[in-house]
């Protein structure tokens, strides 16, 4: 019975996928264990920081105003903008090796920043160094796993970065509560460092890239490491001939990318749709509400400890990206996405009803409730509108374009979490929670009403597909 199940296409396991869920586990031990649980651990230290930094007590030496505030988390933002065109720029050029190398660099800035911090541009500058690590993680991880992993895997693989992301939340919540603030940083330096050494020595060019460059014989030798191909295989021979093909035809057609192949039909509805789901996942705002969640909880009127609730909620956040890693290949992108869309629009709702109650009555034996709309509302983002979304933003376009659009939505993406990150504390402050959780249920809602009809499946579609 397990060799049956071992033998199914699907298994990472099965011998034609072993390589590929290797090299993404040694991507988890650098680019996504090590690199996005350092962000991860960056974005939930944040949280409980805060709260010291505008406390007399802080230690650093100097307090944060809610402006201040909301700058240092839109920096995160405008440094992922920065990462997004930068590599966006390098990957095509340099292959994807290179890049996750240097994603390490601006890492460690950022952690070394934190520690000799004597003013607040000191956290600017970490942020904006913290936000080009993590832009430039979002454009080369989903790319060179989308290269190197089969159609009936690659959603598996490509939401790992999202579950290890969300450990390093829980990590940060944690470590921030209950560590001085000056230990944390000498702690999470070494992840870039142990980050930078393992993709160095372990982590092999993807085929696609090196057929672009016209090093065939290289990316032979790399397609058949990923596919762990000991043999002479007849039938993963012909499947790397289809692949050398379709990625050299363009040149021996001297066809190269033009204007007019982002103006097609397929390009034009893949645009629609990427957009809805951009604005669908960033206005849920469950970004920004990692990065403010202690503030959150103390605001809602629960007599619960707020860094206890923000463990809780990292706790959640990591069931709900494991659940995404079980599900997307089986159920589909589709599916998880207006399941996470509905929930969290539903959850959001309840959460502003019951912060505006709180205001009028005493709510204090129903402290509970906020924790718990706040779980599901984490859990069911992170099952699709999290998880799923960076491997539907590659998944949608057309294969000419791919690269490039992917791109272009990561960037838009990450200016719209700037644009979030510096106003959603100055709309807690001026709005009020419940306003602020009603307007985000509202466009979340939007969303699910429009993926309803027009999302297409792309579960199991092959990348040389449009």
């Amino acid at each position: 019975m397990l060799q049956r199940l071992i033998q199914r296409p699907n298994c990472l396991l099965n011998v034609r996928n072993r390589h590929q869920f290797l090299t993404a586990l040694l991507a988890s031990l650098s680019l996504v264990n090590l690199m996005a649980i350092s962000h991860g651990i960056g974005v939930g230290w944040l949280s409980p920081t805060l709260r010291k930094l505008q406390s007399q007590d802080s230690p650093v030496g100097f307090t944060l105003d809610v402006n201040e505030i909301s700058w240092v988390g839109a920096m995160l933002g405008l440094g992922a903008v920065t990462g997004n065109i930068l590599l966006g720029c390098l990957i095509g050029r340099l292959g994807s090796k290179l890049c996750l190398l240097f994603l390490a660099f601006p890492n460690t800035c950022f952690w070394l920043l934190v520690y000799f911090a004597e003013s607040v541009e000191y956290l600017f500058v970490a942020r904006l160094l913290a936000g080009i690590s993590s832009g430039g993680m979002y454009i080369v991880h989903p790319i060179f796993l989308s290269e190197i992993s089969s159609a009936n895997i690659r959603g598996t693989l490509s939401s790992m970065l999202m579950l290890y992301m969300n450990m390093g939340v829980l990590l940060g919540y944690i470590l921030a509560t209950h560590l001085p603030y000056f230990l944390i940083t000498w702690l999470v330096i070494c992840c870039p460092i142990a980050y930078f050494l393992s993709v160095l020595l372990f982590v092999k060019e993807s085929p696609m890239h090196l057929i672009r460059k016209g090093r065939v014989t290289e990316a032979y030798k790399s397609f058949r490491y990923y596919k762990n191909i000991k043999d002479d295989d007849h039938e993963m021979n012909n499947e790397f001939e289809t692949m050398r093909i379709a990625l050299t035809k363009g040149n021996q057609l001297k066809d190269g990318l033009t204007l007019r192949d982002f103006c097609t039909p397929a390009a034009v509805k893949a645009y629609g749709i990427g957009l809805v789901l951009i604005m669908t996942n960033q206005f849920s705002c469950l970004f920004p509400m990692i990065n403010y969640m202690s503030d959150i909880f103390a605001q809602s009127g629960s007599a619960m400890d707020p860094n206890f609730c923000s463990i809780i909620i990292g706790a959640v956040q990591i069931l709900g990206t494991y659940g995404t890693t079980l599900l997307c290949d089986i159920c589909g992108r589709k599916l998880l996405l207006l399941v996470s869309t509905a929930g969290v629009t539903v959850s959001l709702t309840a959460f502003g009803f019951f912060t505006h109650y709180a205001g009028i009555y005493d709510l204090r034996e129903w402290s509970w409730v906020p924790l718990v709309l706040m779980s599901l509302y984490i859990f069911l983002g992170n099952i699709g509108l999290i998880g799923c979304f960076f491997v539907c933003l590659v998944e949608i376009f057309p294969l000419k374009i791919r690269a490039k659009a992917a791109s272009i939505a990561i960037v838009l993406t990450s200016c719209v979490v700037s644009l979030l990150l510096l106003i959603f504390p100055l709309c807690l402050a001026h709005w009020g929670i419940s306003a602020t959780m009603w307007s985000c249920a509202g466009i979340t809602g939007g969303g699910f009403c429009f993926l309803l009809p027009f999302l297409k499946e792309t579960k199991g579609k092959s990348m040389l597909d449009d």
